[in-house]
């Protein structure tokens, strides 16, 4: 049957890696931006007991600004951004496992589950350790945070009283390779497997069964 949706497909081999990899960064970033605050209100939400600290979303919001001004909404986000170079490793890994199984294969539905899980693979190896960091400093300084910063708290400025001290990231590195060792970088990383690689193997056939591809 003709395929009627005229989908254009750009191969690897024929795109501009450098204007890819600058835009598919920018572009990231600037969704992470307006994402993030609420990426670090759904975990404070998430990980709090019952609702000693805040009630709702919104409460949340109002109570982490009161407290800590807007960068309190920001807390990790320099080092959730190296996530996003498994975003760039995931699209290449996927388009050079396709190149690689062509020279073995015609069915693109077998290049497209395999290349979509070896994706996702290489992506989450990257990402969990970064997310687990990112994820101790959206909390650390609150009653659920395990870990505690070393160096001695700053006095807050007389424009931000109460303000409460947040430690950095290598207290946080520091703690988990203390208490957990090297698999405390890991935790989570078999559930963001499971979740992602069939998840990444299912979706890429159905794209070019919808694109005519297949």
């Amino acid at each position: 049957m003709e395929n009627k949706r005229n989908v254009p497909i750009i191969e690897w081999e024929d795109m501009d890696k450098r204007k890819f990899y600058l835009f598919g960064v920018l572009m990231t970033m600037a969704i992470r931006l307006s994402i993030y605050p609420f990426t670090l209100i759904r975990t404070r939400l998430q990980v709090q007991k019952g609702k000693s600290l805040y009630t709702g979303t919104f409460d949340a919001f109002a109570k982490i600004v009161r407290a800590e001004g807007m960068p309190g909404l920001y807390r990790g986000f320099l080092v959730n951004t190296f996530t996003l170079i498994s975003g760039q490793c995931y699209v290449t890994t996927y388009e050079l496992t396709r190149t690689y199984l062509s020279r073995r294969s015609s069915s693109n539905v077998v290049k497209s589950v395999v290349a979509g899980g070896a994706a996702s693979l290489v992506a989450q190896t990257i990402t969990v350790p970064i997310d687990v960091v990112s994820q101790h400093l959206m909390v650390q300084g609150q009653a659920m945070g395990r870990f505690q910063a070393s160096s001695p708290p700053r006095q807050p400025p007389p424009s931000s009283p109460g303000r409460p001290f947040i430690g950095n990231t290598k207290d946080v590195v520091l703690g988990i390779a203390r208490l957990d060792g090297p698999r405390g970088f890991y935790r989570g990383y078999a559930a963001s497997l499971m979740t992602y690689i069939p998840n990444s193997a299912l979706w890429w056939p159905f794209y070019h069964l919808y694109t005519g591809a297949g």
